[in-house]
């Protein structure tokens, strides 16, 4: 069997944002920042030009998700415990436990995820990559796609979706 995949790995490919996590004893870290790195590799058929995606087409993709994480406070919205909520004066107020954190609403972003740990985190991405992709690119037919965030150098959450 032969496959086919480009692989994506520009130094602008990168957000900062700041979260916590919170570990399965109910303890959670401080709230802190990253300044992520994200990975890509998109296996697909060859078009009949002989590519699977032109890398041109496919760089802005990942930029604008990039962009939509960049200088946000990060916040998983299914935690089971954690609560947010957006006040009628534009604050988003957090709690988790005995903590209450409050910031202003455009520099927060609930993601559906349960924590915001690296691997969640490229899971969002490479799910959002893959919709962006299927919508944009209808005739490129995604094999595989293999997303990493990097959040510390040699530490990456890694997900693949198989379709």
């Amino acid at each position: 069997m032969e496959t086919w995949s480009i692989e994506l790995e520009k130094e602008y490919f990168k957000f900062s944002s700041a979260h916590f996590l919170i570990f399965p004893d109910g303890s959670a870290e401080r709230l802190h920042g990253h300044n992520y790195r994200v990975f890509v590799e998109i296996d697909a058929e060859l078009t009949q030009f002989g590519l699977v995606l032109d890398f041109k087409m496919a760089k802005p993709v990942v930029r604008e998700l990039c962009d939509e994480l960049d200088e946000r406070w990060l916040i998983p919205g299914e935690h089971a415990v954690l609560t947010h909520g957006t006040r009628p004066d534009g604050v988003t107020e957090v709690r988790y436990l005995d903590r209450y954190y409050a910031a202003p609403h455009e520099d927060v972003l609930v993601l559906p995820i349960n924590n915001t740990s690296s691997e969640n985190l490229a899971t969002w991405f490479g799910r959002q990559l893959a919709a962006r992709l299927a919508q944009r690119f209808p005739d490129v037919k995604v094999k595989r796609l293999r997303v990493a965030i990097e959040e510390t150098l040699g530490q990456r959450g890694v997900y693949t979706f198989e379709g």
